[in-house]
Order: C-alpha cells, then sequence, then structure tokens
C-alpha cells in the first residue's frame, strides 16, 4: 500500500519550495507548499509509453515528460495501466492495541445495542412528495417547541429532505430509496422518527410498511414512532398542523435517553474525501488513515466509500483482503461501477473535478492512490453494499459512489454514527444524522474555512507534526465530537445535508 510519509525534505528542484518523494520509485516530487502546493514535479525525463509512478505504483503513461516539468493531464494518456491478481498469501488481523489503550466515548445506548452520538427526532419524508411539509415541520418545531432546558439530551429536530422516491421506474431506485430510509430510521443517533407521504407515491407509507416488515419492533427496538398521509390529513396546513402535535410527543420520549460511557470498539466511522487536492494523499488521508488503524486495533469499525475513487488502486485493496474471496468481492465492487457508468455513457474515470485537476490530481488513479490512504494500513474484511450496515467489525468497503451529498448519506445508512471527512479545496458539508468532521490537508484552506473546518492537517507539510501524531489527534478529536463535548464545524453552521444515491442514474 502507499507508504506513510514523513515530514517534507528540501530538494535540488528549481523551485523555492519544499518537495517530498513519497516512495524511492517515484518519477516525480510533491510540491509542498506554495501556488502550486499538491503538484507533481518530474525527476527526471520520462520517454512517450513509460509508466510514471507515485506513491511506487503506475499512475499513468507519459506522452513525453522533460525533467523539472509540471505534470498535468495533458502529459498523461487517458488510460492507466492496472493489475488484478490476486494475492498469493493474506495479511493476519491488526494487533489488538493494550486494553488501557482503549478509549470510551459518550453516547446514547439504545434497547438494541447500539449506540448513538446523536439524539435527533427525524422527520422523514418517504419521498420528495412530502418534502416540503417535512422541512416545515422539523423547522418548526425546532423553533417552537425543542427547548434545550426542557430536551437538555435531544440534539434537536432534523428533516431528512430528499428528491427520490416517484417519478421513476420500478427497481433498484426503490428499492434503494426505501432502504436508506428504513436504515436511518433504524440508526441509533435517530431516538424518534416521524415518517410522512403524500399518500399516492410509490414509496408511500404503506410500502414502508411492508419494507419495514410486521414485527413488533421493525426498526430494530421499541423506538417511538409516528405516521402521516398529507392527503388523508387535508393538505399541507393540515399535516404541519398534525406533524408539530405528532413531533411534541416524539420529543417528550427522546428525551428519556441519557448519554453514558461507551467503548470506541462501537463507533462506526464513515471515512469520506471531497474538494481533494494533490496534497490529500500526502497529509490528511494517511493521518485520518493512523486514526482507523487506531480504532480498528481496539475493536472499532471503519467505513471506506467512493468506489470510482478505487479504480486504479484497487489492487493494493485486494491486498490487503482477509482472503481471496474478500479480494474477488473488492474486484466486482469497482468492475460493477465500470459497468454502471458505461451504461449511462461515463467512464469511472471521470470521476475527477476541475477542483482536484487545480489541485494537482491530473488523473483517478494518483487520486484513487491518495484517497485509499483514508482506510489506514490494517486488513480489509468485508465489503458492502450502499446504505448496507457491514457484517462486520474491522476494515469494510461500501458500494457508493464519490459524489459527496449521496455518498455521505450512504455511510450514515449504512450504520456510521460519525463521519470524517479530508478536503483539500474546502467543503462545507454536514449530514442530517451524524456529525461530519472535516479535515484539511493544508494550512491556507484551513485558514480560509476556519468556520467550516474541524482540523488542519498542514502541519504534516510543514514538517511539524507526523502522520502518527496527527492521526491521533484526529481520532482524540472525533471521540469529543462523538460525546457532544464539541459540535462539528457543520452542525454549528446548520448543514444537515441529505440525498439518496439513485443507481438508475450516474452519479460519480
Amino acid at each position: 500500500m502507499p507508504p506513510r510519509p514523513g515530514p517534507g525534505i528540501a530538494s535540488a528542484m528549481p523551485s523555492s519550495h519544499p518537495t517530498l518523494k513519497l516512495h524511492p520509485d517515484d518519477d516525480a516530487v510533491v510540491l509542498l507548499a506554495g501556488p502550486r502546493a499538491g503538484h507533481r514535479v518530474a525527476l527526471r525525463d520520462i520517454p512517450p509509453g513509460e509508466v510514471v509512478r507515485q506513491y511506487g505504483q503506475p499512475a499513468g503513461v507519459s506522452r513525453g515528460i522533460r525533467a523539472g516539468q509540471l505534470i498535468g493531464p495533458d502529459q498523461l494518456e487517458p488510460e492507466v495501466p492496472g493489475s488484478r491478481a490476486l494475492p498469493d498469501s493474506f495479511p493476519p488481523p491488526p494487533p489488538p492495541l493494550p486494553p488501557a489503550e482503549h478509549a470510551t466515548f459518550a453516547g446514547f445506548r439504545r434497547p438494541d445495542g447500539r449506540a448513538g452520538t446523536r439524539n435527533w427526532v427525524a422527520v422523514i419524508p418517504t419521498s420528495m412528495c412530502a418534502a416540503t411539509e417535512a422541512a416545515r415541520i422539523a423547522f418548526r418545531a425546532e423553533q417552537e417547541l425543542w427547548r434545550r432546558d426542557r430536551h437538555p439530551s435531544v440534539d434537536g429536530v432534523t428533516a431528512l429532505v430528499h428528491d427520490k422516491g416517484c417519478g421513476c421506474s420500478d427497481g433498484s431506485n426503490l428499492e434503494v430509496t426505501l432502504r436508506t430510509l428504513a436504515h436511518c430510521a433504524a440508526h441509533p443517533n435517530a431516538g424518534a422518527v416521524l415518517f410522512l407521504d403524500l399518500g399516492c407515491e410509490k414509496t408511500n407509507l404503506e410500502r414502508m410498511r411492508a419494507w419495514l416488515g410486521d414485527g413488533a419492533t421493525p426498526l430494530g427496538w421499541d423506538k417511538p414512532v409516528a405516521w402521516l398521509s398529507i392527503q388523508e390529513t387535508g393538505g399541507t396546513a393540515a399535516a404541519v398542523a398534525r406533524g408539530l402535535e405528532q413531533v411534541e410527543h416524539l420529543l417528550a420520549a427522546a428525551a428519556r435517553a441519557e448519554r453514558e460511557p461507551i467503548p470506541a470498539a462501537e463507533l462506526v466511522l464513515g471515512l469520506k474525501c471531497g474538494g481533494s487536492d494533490g496534497l490529500s494523499g500526502v497529509t490528511a488521508n494517511p493521518a485520518l488513515g493512523h486514526a482507523a488503524d487506531l480504532l480498528v486495533r481496539q475493536g472499532g469499525t471503519a467505513l471506506l466509500t467512493e468506489v470510482p475513487e478505487f479504480v486504479g488502486a484497487e489492487h493494493l485493496l485486494a491486498a490487503r483482503a482477509k482472503d481471496a474471496a474478500t479480494a474477488r468481492a473488492v474486484y466486482a465492487l469497482v468492475d460493477w461501477y465500470h459497468d454502471y457508468a458505461a451504461a449511462f455513457g461515463a467512464r469511472a474515470a471521470d470521476n475527477p473535478s476541475p477542483g482536484n485537476l487545480a489541485g494537482g490530481l491530473f488523473n483517478i488513479a494518483l487520486k484513487s492512490l491518495g484517497a485509499i490512504a483514508k482506510g489506514g494500513t490494517t486488513r480489509v474484511e468485508g465489503v458492502t453494499g450502499y446504505a448496507e450496515p457491514p457484517a462486520g467489525r474491522g476494515l469494510q468497503l461500501m458500494q457508493g459512489p464519490g459524489y459527496d451529498q449521496m455518498s455521505t448519506p450512504g455511510l450514515v445508512a449504512a450504520g456510521a454514527q460519525i463521519v470524517a471527512f479530508t478536503t483539500g479545496r474546502g467543503t462545507t458539508i454536514g449530514n442530517a444524522l451524524a456529525p461530519v468532521v472535516k479535515i484539511a490537508s493544508n494550512t491556507p484552506v484551513f485558514e480560509r474555512m476556519r468556520h467550516d473546518l474541524d482540523l488542519d492537517a498542514g502541519p504534516v507539510a510543514a514538517g511539524a507534526e507526523t502522520i502518527a501524531e496527527a492521526g491521533r489527534r484526529i481520532l482524540d478529536h472525533l471521540l469529543r465530537v462523538a460525546s457532544g463535548e464539541v459540535p462539528a464545524k457543520a452542525e454549528e453552521a446548520g448543514h444537515r445535508e441529505f440525498q439518496i444515491w439513485p443507481e438508475q442514474g450516474v452519479s460519480l
């Protein structure tokens, strides 16, 4: 897997800025500072047709690159050579941390045994047809009904507003919508739930009830749940009024929960990146990966997604699989995404955004090699579908797009009670159910967006902090946020994004 870079080292390149060679076999160094920070500079002439290496891995094929030249998309062929060999042997489980090093957080123990980091009353429209009413109910409830002094253990009333559930073909679109909403309703961060529909949409209350099943506790435990149909209630005004009455009772029920010490081993940490730059894979991603390792080594779960950003690096994840079946499942995730994108006339390689390119990520392979560093170094224990809870603990991979607005809710629906999100260009994203802690890859963007970004991994590039030190700092902060000691910046700013991935529409 990609090595963990240490502090920046001086280079003889014609630049006044420090550079770093990530691996002895690399053909280029990374600029660590200045206006081109994160860009790669060739160490030698690389003739046409020769492989360009980063992180010790193939990252592109040269069209003719001169020593000292900045490497960009124009200097590389569009395709990246890959490897699909299954490893001859498989890694052992990671060594557990000594019991004295196991951490705890203050969470909400639910009757089904799981633990939440937040305690929301969730207002869930089963389709976009009830989205406006859901948003109005949640907004007015927070303004008129929820009070911190009256409901000290409740974080508020949140609406999971989305644009799915009708006006689409049957099949996976509906199943993914129902699955995502059901798993969000069952989530330990939701202390009580109000479902509402218009009444005639494809994913109406009747279908949601059928999907949940007929058991006495379809949400996994005896969670307070209310149901509301707009057409039956008499329209928008009547539905909002009735919804507020229901939420008042749900608030009282949710307020009975209290925080208590919970082992960090019970955390599911969602791993995300967005607005990445060329330093993301050098600072923030490997630092987050170290935090994930520390969590996994005490029995916790780290959930990695954004499958288009495995492309060009999938062989490294397969090599870390616990067995041959898991390695094949890793390749199957990526193959499915290639086929899915092709069905819409797109390519997974189209994933890099203009911001990624401007930040020095010259193609999908370079982006992926840095992106998977969020997953740390432990073995891959399994794979799961979008918005599907993993079958076990440890490092798990989830099918899903790179698009932040859809992949983040997928992680939460799959059980993540908190999400760590790295960025090089800057992002403001949050989530309707789980805190999203954002980590800057470089200090300039952290300084510009300090009201939106929680942590700065820039000291790693400056040589002031090691990857391990930054990783420990990240995990410590995640535990404080999980405990409700400090809010995530996205929570302070009121960011509660929520969208659902439509498999029958392309998203990279």
